[in-house]
């Protein structure tokens, strides 16, 4: 993370007790600049504050002593493995402090010399020994690995605990003194914020648990409140910009759409369909987020925006992050179009140079109304006669720079995008805070839900018993692995493997077949189509069908391995079933153990509520385990959790928003290091569109 210029964005490496060889360790951290090394805060922290004698402790805990030296003796009981015993006084009797293979301790630790250590205490032969993990002298200088709440960092391979605390501790020590806080005063000053300097000596080295408690409340609130200015100075952006292009009030081409559809829109797709409709007519760009359950039914409230922009006489685009689920859509929004007489166009990276060449020409000329596609859309060879409305699907898959180089192929293009990840509408609003949010909360009517079930690897043969069943009954099943081929890390089946098995052993009389995401384009769609088309009995694949693939003839959706998902995920792969007329079943399978693993896959048992599912997934792995990344847009967080911090998050958000009332481009004179802060932590070509 960039800080403000120099000393911060100094290399690492010029730390003291860092060097050439451990920067390049650090780096494996995303650790290469000063401000990256003291924005490593700790994970925890080890209570090293009691220091007692050595008979005061059990074998086996780890103990925190205070001792002086009076003896020393090595040995090297075996090849390559040496020795050293310090004898210690620690005012009550003697106690041995053990090192391995580190001969060098004999000669640095001599009579007399008073130590702080912290090891595991172990009885061996009438003598109280000390298993050394972090030792330091008591020479008057601040003790960092003993007598206090010592901080444990997340490390990378060669990098110990010891080595990075050393080098936080010089870093402070140089520059944490006098910083500039960007905080404004009054904020700090009202919710008693310690300053940016004190902050970081108080995270890293805290004095006490209070110490502790205020610098994290002071990072959690930065870390929020930066998100949030950020959020709040895109949507006045937004909103502060006059579109060129405006939509027909009334279409005959929506009325025609929705008589013709054999159901009738739900409460919550009519709801969401107003307040888009709503946003479409506005003079200014649409910037709206479209949440819904699985099969909760977007697709068709979207088509409704596209017919919209259509009938108009302007183009429309939507854009999937895979070719199975653009593909899908195309599939079923051209059967849309088509039987009003429109015409749709489909842009992948799989197509053959001359029918992507015959696509772009009508993407050109104006003479395809919908265009819908992958990644392939933002190449800089697709332009647009009269983009004006934009649609993205699935859209924490993307990150902010292909959103925006698609919406900057249109002027001032409407902006809808969509999720089948549900979040709470809260967390929504301030997560997406740029974005207005509708939510579809409710299911077609007669829909059947999707009995689920969890069982170990012992019971497979049920489970294989029951594919039988339902294949003889004329339907499919999924089954699903997370690996495409086996791997020597990981001890979990591979789809690959699986399916070579299994079309040979367990499920012989079926016809079994193989999808992953390294195959090629065609090689994926004709696979899919033999499924769709009842060629196929049981498809065995990776997460590639979690979307997109739509076959309401599957019955069963097995999940091998599930404890390796996300509850969003698992949700997602059930929903490739109990799309039909006929009851469906979803077997989690899984011999992980641990609480939170068993309390996330019964979860899945007892509810087929995204929303639902979706909280417990956040309460348990955090917003960036929702979405599959850390990253979702702008939304990294090192410190802050959405959750468990939702209070501070709705502060910061009322703050941010009240202080760009007041000073809408961060122009004031006390506002300067803040608005520098901005820019460094993010993108400021994205963000600061008219801005500074």
């Amino acid at each position: 993370m960039p800080l403000r210029g120099l000393p911060w964005s100094n290399p690492v490496k010029y730390v003291k007790n860092v060097g050439p060889k451990r920067a390049s360790l650090l780096s494996r951290l995303s650790i290469n600049s000063v401000g990256d090394l003291l924005y490593h805060f700790p994970r925890e922290y080890e209570d090293r504050t009691q220091l007692k004698p050595a008979h005061a402790y059990d074998s086996g805990v780890r103990a925190s002593i205070r001792g002086r030296v009076v003896g020393a003796e090595e040995s090297k009981p075996r090849k390559g493995l040496t020795i050293t015993k310090l004898a210690l006084y620690d005012g009550y009797g003697l106690f041995y402090a053990v090192w391995y293979n580190q001969p060098y301790i004999k000669k640095q630790l001599h009579e007399g010399t008073w130590l702080l250590l912290t090891g595991k205490i172990n009885r061996f032969m009438g003598q109280i020994q000390l298993q050394v993990l972090d030792y330091e002298l008591e020479d008057g200088s601040e003790a960092l690995y003993t007598g206090r709440l010592v901080p444990v960092y997340p490390l990378t391979e060669q990098l110990s605990q010891r080595v990075l605390r050393a080098a936080v501790k010089s870093a402070l020590d140089e520059w944490a003194g006098g910083l500039d806080d960007f905080i404004p005063v009054s904020l700090a000053t009202k919710y008693k914020l310690p300053d940016l300097g004190a902050a970081l000596q108080m995270v890293h080295f805290p004095q006490s648990s209070e110490d502790h408690r205020a610098a994290r409340r002071r990072f959690v609130f930065e870390e929020l409140f930066l998100q949030q200015i950020i959020m709040t100075m895109r949507r006045n952006t937004i909103v502060a910009v006059k579109k060129d292009h405006s939509y027909k009030i009334k279409s005959g081409l929506e009325d025609q759409f929705l008589s013709s559809l054999p159901f009738s829109f739900t409460p919550g797709q009519r709801t969401a369909w107003e307040e888009i409709s709503l946003d479409m007519d506005a003079q200014t760009p649409m910037y709206r987020l479209l949440q819904g359950d699985v099969g909760a039914g977007k697709t068709v409230v979207c088509v409704m925006a596209l017919l919209k922009a259509v009938n108009s006489g302007l183009q429309a685009a939507l854009m999937a992050p895979t070719e199975i689920l653009a593909e899908q859509h195309y599939k079923n929004i051209s059967k849309y179009f088509s039987s009003l007489g429109l015409e749709t166009t489909l842009l992948t990276g799989g197509m053959k140079k001359k029918n992507r060449q015959q696509a772009l020409e009508k993407i050109r000329e104006g003479k395809t109304g919908v265009v819908l596609g992958t990644h392939a859309l933002l190449q800089q060879d697709v332009e647009f006669k009269n983009l004006a409305m934009v649609v993205i699907d699935e859209q924490h898959r993307f990150g902010v720079k292909q959103r925006a180089v698609l919406q900057f192929k249109g002027h001032q293009p409407d902006v809808l995008v969509m999720t089948a990840t549900p979040i709470p509408r809260t967390l929504a609003l301030t997560l997406y805070g740029d974005l207005a949010v509708s939510t579809i909360p409710d299911l077609p009517p007669g829909r059947i839900p999707v009995k689920t079930y969890f069982y170990r690897h012992s019971r497979m043969a049920g489970v294989y018993e029951k594919i039988l069943e339902q294949v003889t009954m004329g339907r499919q099943a999924y089954i699903v692995c997370p690996l495409v081929e086996e791997s020597e890390k990981v001890d979990l089946l591979s789809a690959v493997e699986l399916a070579s098995r299994l079309s040979s052993g367990e499920l012989g009389g079926c016809r079994v077949d193989l999808l992953h995401g390294r195959m090629k384009p065609e090689e994926k769609e004709t696979v899919i189509n033999r499924f769709r088309d009842g060629l196929i009995d049981v498809l065995v694949s990776t997460t590639v069908v979690e979307v997109g693939v739509d076959v309401p003839n599957a019955t069963v959706m097995v999940i091998l391995d599930a404890h390796r998902f996300g509850l969003a995920q698992l949700h997602q792969l059930r929903g490739r079933v109990g799309r039909g007329r006929y009851a469906s079943i979803c077997y989690l399978i899984s011999d992980a153990r641990g609480e939170d693993t068993e309390t996330r896959l019964r979860a899945m048992c007892q509810t087929g509520n995204g929303f639902l599912l979706a909280e417990k997934d956040l309460e348990l792995r955090g917003p960036g385990e929702l979405f599959g990344t850390r990253q979702s847009g702008a939304v990294t967080y090192r410190i802050a959790d959405p959750i468990r911090d939702i209070r501070a998050l709705e502060v910061a958000r009322k703050e941010a928003r009240e202080l760009l009332l007041r000073d809408p481009v961060l122009g004031r004179a006390e506002h300067r290091s803040l608005l520098e802060e901005l820019k460094n932590r993010f993108d400021k070509d994205l963000i600061f569109i008219n801005v500074g």
